[in-house]
């Protein structure tokens, strides 16, 4: 059975506070009631509403801040959850090449892919090392973004924001359009549905990821590792063949291929400088994603560090060898790109190696899945990147607060839904095309690149640690390398659409800068005259006026607030705009027994009521020696339509109130009876036993985790009075005592069972102790304020403090 909160419960809850300290009863002491435990935070159920459960059906049990630490990765998942958008674009970095070359040189673009493959090569080979060095300087995760704001200031770092912030959101609609021209190349029927799929993966994969970081490795790493081994297998096979004399170059003349050039002569078989530079632009998309590591050092399993490190390592190995791989099986095979797309060149590259016997077709098809699964869920790496560095910049506030929030599975929500609301305008606007997205790829990463690298450099130059040289040598070269990538990527595709992006960066980072200007003047505002607020003496009187229209429920909770601020002088005011409901209220107030508080019914002869309340405020505060606070019943409707159908006087009159030195306006909420059939309810001891796995998660740790940890310990509602007792749990409240002459921490302690004050007496900080801290402690159990509570008592930190 439940039974609603009362009111002794209510003072229970108020009992923590450092006042009740000199209160407390040791043992020896005589006690004349038996003090009991605080009752944990598991006995309160709350019944939410349908929308809140739908959520938990949808994406879980809510995640509790002490689960973090549980959802970070190991170094496989972490692989598998960051590198899938630098894995994926093995499969179609090479094609972007021919794409640029075939036209213009024709049969001579499959000599020059494997050279220009290799000079990307360099390129990731320099990046790595530069973000090596980041995740070794800055192991706290934020990529180019900290390393820009630690350097160069948090302004200049805004550059970087809007640039990986660009990039997340094409990598997400590129990555897509890939994944789905690789699936429809082994289902050619499905290509007149080519954007519905692609609009369906990315409403998947922020499902996946609002379920949380731990849910979407595990749904991720399985694919990740096939197209992994997929590629390996058809690398190997295909260069055997290769070496067996079983693998050729096929006919360019293919329906549906793309224009096929004359070759000429020279060095660049008759291609131009800018061409060739145009098609290394396009294999430098391989290596978007690569600082997707550094950014996400966070999510892995500690050392985080060093993880992070080995993980970036293995990625670009593995990435390096299939994009090598694909190159040189493409200039064997002369597989050519298709107008639509699809097959692919990897496809075709397949179907050569392979050949058309049952396994065959059985490798192809599987690599086909397999290679749909990585580009599809390539876009996972910015539904990881994305979030964290918007939370980051919003920490800094440059953007709105919302990205800081971690939503219910303790991910960055609002990130998530923003990240997949925009890549789906992008997608149905370019019809899930790859050549149409391409343009405006790798732009942003590459000047990510350049930021990281140049901030390193300064980072090294002037911190000059060992070896500080060759390190800032490695960053410099990286960050020169990735700059001329960045130029010749906007050079070559400006026409194409880089043009757009060299338009929308200005756009946001001045968006950035003022919205950071707006978060500087409201905080201004708030702290203008603080210290002399804080000295501000409080005036002699204190009155309350409860604006009424009409006697109705909303309107006695308003007046039994009232009554329980125990002012000077408490009227009810109504302000005259109809004559005949003012009688009516008069009436009423006569009928319904409230003649006992004052009902005075003012003119209000332009009908502007937040004006008139004004004047009544003022008049009340007689010459400043009076604190008004004006109580405004407000009604709380339960649909929509009923929200539209009734006004915000209440909202209107306390914007108005608040304006006014020394008057205070409260609305006192009053939610119609349909919706307060939910009785917030506290549980008996046994019936909160029963709760489901998951609402136990929620609501607070189990006595078993923690006794698992500590032998001894004693389930706090089973403390004995003037009994020496070891407990644990977790800090749920701090109060810190400001008096000077003797100055104490008081915290409450709670486990599944109940909670428990701890006193320390003496000391106004305790390093660690902190709201949130899981600890055990010991000592004689007293009471503070009919409680249980140690004074003094020893104790033993049984986690780290938490990181920020």
């Amino acid at each position: 059975m439940t039974e609603p909160i009362s009111t002794s419960d209510q003072q229970d809850n108020q009992s923590d506070t450092a006042k009740d300290a000199p209160r407390f009863k040791g043992a020896g002491n005589f006690a004349p009631t038996s003090p009991t435990a605080f009752r944990s935070g598991s006995s309160y159920y709350v019944p939410e509403r349908f929308g809140y459960r739908l959520k938990n059906k949808l994406l879980g049990p809510p995640l509790v801040n002490d689960q973090l630490k549980s959802e970070r990765l190991p170094k496989s998942i972490a692989l598998a959850v960051l590198s899938s958008d630098v894995m994926s674009s093995s499969a179609y970095a090479t094609e972007a090449m021919l794409t640029v070359l075939i036209p213009a040189v024709g049969v001579a673009a499959f000599a020059l892919v494997l050279p220009i493959s290799l000079g990307v090569l360099v390129v990731l080979l320099a990046v790595t090392a530069s973000y090596l060095q980041v995740i070794k300087a800055y192991p706290k995760a934020g990529g180019a973004y900290i390393v820009t704001r630690e350097n160069f200031g948090p302004r200049f770092a805004q550059v970087a924001v809007a640039a990986l912030l660009i990039d997340y959101t094409l990598t997400v609609a590129v990555s897509i359009a890939a994944g789905v021209d690789a699936l429809t190349s082994a289902v050619p029927t499905l290509l007149p549905y080519t954007v519905e799929l692609a609009v369906f993966f990315v409403v998947l994969i922020a499902y996946g990821n609002l379920r949380g970081i731990r849910e979407a490795g595990r749904s991720f790493a399985i694919p990740t590792f096939l197209f992994i081994f997929n590629m390996g297998v058809l690398i190997v096979y295909g260069l055997y063949r290769f070496l067996t004399g079983a693998l050729y170059a096929h006919n360019l003349s293919k329906p549906g291929a793309i224009a096929v050039g004359h070759p000429g002569h020279g060095l660049l078989l008759g291609a131009s400088l800018f061409l060739v530079l145009n098609a290394f632009s396009n294999g430098g998309t391989a290596l978007t994603g690569t600082e997707a590591i550094s950014n996400g050092v966070s999510v892995f399993r500690d050392p985080q560090p060093r993880n992070a490190r080995i993980t970036l390592v293995a990625m670009s190995l593995i990435l390096g060898t299939m994009f090598t791989g694909v190159s040189l099986l493409a200039g064997i095979t002369h597989a050519i790109p298709r107008i639509q797309g699809s097959p692919t060149v990897v496809a075709q590259i397949a179907t050569y190696v392979y050949g058309t016997s049952p396994l065959g077709r059985f490798l192809y098809f599987f690599l086909q899945a397999s290679t749909a699964a990585i580009l599809v869920l390539a876009a996972n790496t910015s539904f990881t990147g994305f979030p964290f560095l918007a939370s980051f910049a919003a920490k800094d506030s440059f953007l709105p607060r919302q990205f800081s929030k971690r939503g219910h599975r303790l991910v960055f929500s609002y990130g998530i839904l923003v990240l997949a609301g925009i890549s789906i305008v992008l997608l149905i606007v370019t019809r899930a095309q790859v050549t149409a997205l391409i343009a405006l790829y790798a732009i942003g990463v590459f000047t990510g690149f350049t930021l990281a690298g140049a901030g390193m450099v300064k980072h090294h130059l002037g911190a000059k640690e060992q070896g500080w040289r060759w390190r800032a040598a490695v960053n410099g070269s990286s960050a020169v390398l990735s700059f001329l990538v960045d130029i010749i990527f906007i050079v070559t595709k400006f026409k194409e659409g880089a043009w757009t992006i060299a338009v929308i960066m200005p756009i946001l980072i001045f968006t950035f800068l003022h919205l950071h200007k707006e978060y500087e003047t409201e905080s201004r505002l708030l702290e203008k005259d603080l210290s002399a607020a804080i000295k501000e003496p409080v005036l002699k009187r204190h009155k309350v006026l409860v604006f009424v229209d009409k006697v109705d429920l909303a309107t006695v909770k308003a007046l039994n607030y009232a009554r329980n601020l125990l002012p000077d002088q408490l009227k009810a005011v109504h302000m005259l705009i109809d004559s005949q409901q003012a009688k009516q209220l008069a009436n009423e107030w006569q009928e319904r027994g409230l003649a006992q508080i004052e009902l005075e019914i003012v003119e209000c002869e332009d009908r502007r009521l937040a004006k008139k309340s004004i004047e009544l405020v003022l008049e009340a505060q007689d010459n400043d020696e009076s604190e008004v606070s004006v109580v405004l019943p407000r009604r709380i409707y339960r649909s929509a339509l009923s929200r539209i159908l009734h006004d915000h006087t209440a909202e209107t009159i306390a914007d108005a109130i608040g304006q006014i030195p020394h008057a205070t306006a409260t609305t006192v909420p009053y939610i119609l009876p349909k919706l307060s059939r939910r009785k917030v309810t506290v549980l008996q001891r046994q019936e909160t036993q029963r709760l489901n796995a998951a609402e136990e998660t929620i609501l607070g740790e189990s006595i078993k985790e923690l006794t698992k940890e500590v032998p001894g310990v004693t389930p706090i509602q089973e403390a004995a009075y003037r009994k020496r007792a070891k407990v644990a749990g977790r800090v749920v409240r701090t109060i810190i005592s400001s008096v000077s002459d003797s100055p104490s921490v008081t915290v409450r302690l709670e486990d599944s069972t109940g909670g428990i004050q701890l006193v320390f007496l003496g000391r106004s900080e305790i390093p660690g102790l902190t709201t949130g801290r899981r600890l055990v402690a010991e000592g004689t159990v007293g009471e503070i304020g009919g409680h249980l509570g140690i004074i003094n008592p020893t104790y033993e930190f049984l986690d780290d403090a938490a990181d920020d």
